[in-house]
């Protein structure tokens, strides 16, 4: 259970999804639009497009619009197409930040990104340079209102959870990326309500932020990066300690 009590310093900020409805539904679509096009139409055949979807009703994007981007995914000739590629770089304190990219434009993008680290206190790198430092992971938010974080903690473990986080309002639980969908149906089954179900890249170690001036350099080119309409996730390897939080808030 060791090396990830710091996740919730990591996954921030989730109000900002009321605030940029919008990008976040065009985010969305694309990532079905890839998960249709690598694996089918057909969610219970297909696992990504099956979490895609619980995170597109999870967000509140309509029905009309997650048939609409499988169809439009599904469609042959549809003339429209992205790649998935990793970006990566620097930011304040030698933080290592890893863009997750959907892109139809590989050029375009990687001029972008080198812009917003450079324009940010960061440095992007080559291929290669931090994304030895984080590994694939799955990773649910449960909600605990009115239930018990032991209680969960003893099922996700049963069903095959490596790490738990309990704090608070929901609990965050680490499986392998293949044993998510598992871990999931177990919680659900067990009368949780999942939150959100996604493959991640979580890192093998953090870097301790030690001032305020830092977690704010840091934290804007991590927004200036999410505002991309190419960038999918951000990850980053930073722990900000709670009294330096503090003082942003």
């Amino acid at each position: 259970m060791a090396g990830h009590s710091k996740w919730a310093n990591i996954k921030r900020r989730k109000g900002k999804v009321d605030e940029e409805r919008g990008k976040i539904f065009t985010k969305i679509a694309k990532e079905i639009h890839v998960a249709v096009r690598q694996g089918g139409p057909d969610p219970e055949g297909n696992f990504r497009l099956k979490l895609c979807i619980q995170n597109a009703k999870a967000n509140n994007m309509p029905a009309e619009n997650i048939n609409r981007a499988i169809a439009k995914a599904a469609g042959a000739g549809s003339g429209e197409d992205y790649e998935e590629i990793f970006y990566e770089g620097y930011g304040a304190g030698g933080v290592a930040v890893l863009c997750a990219i959907m892109t139809n434009n590989r050029n375009r993008t990687a001029g972008e990104i080198r812009y917003i680290f450079s324009r940010n206190n960061g440095n992007m790198g080559e291929t290669g340079c931090v994304s030895w430092m984080f590994e694939r992971k799955g990773l649910l938010s449960v909600s605990l209102e009115d239930k018990d974080a032991d209680d969960l903690l003893m099922l996700a473990l049963e069903a095959g959870a490596e790490d738990f986080n309990g704090q608070g309002e929901e609990a965050e639980i680490i499986t392998a990326a293949e044993a998510l969908q598992t871990v999931r149906e177990a919680v659900v089954a067990a009368g949780y309500e999942v939150k959100n179900g996604e493959i991640t890249m979580i890192a093998s170690n953090t870097v301790a932020i030690d001032s305020a001036e830092q977690a704010q350099k840091l934290l804007k080119l991590i927004e200036a990066l999410e505002d991309n309409d190419d960038v999918r996730a951000v990850y980053a390897n930073y722990n900000i300690p709670d009294e330096i939080l503090e003082q942003l808030e």
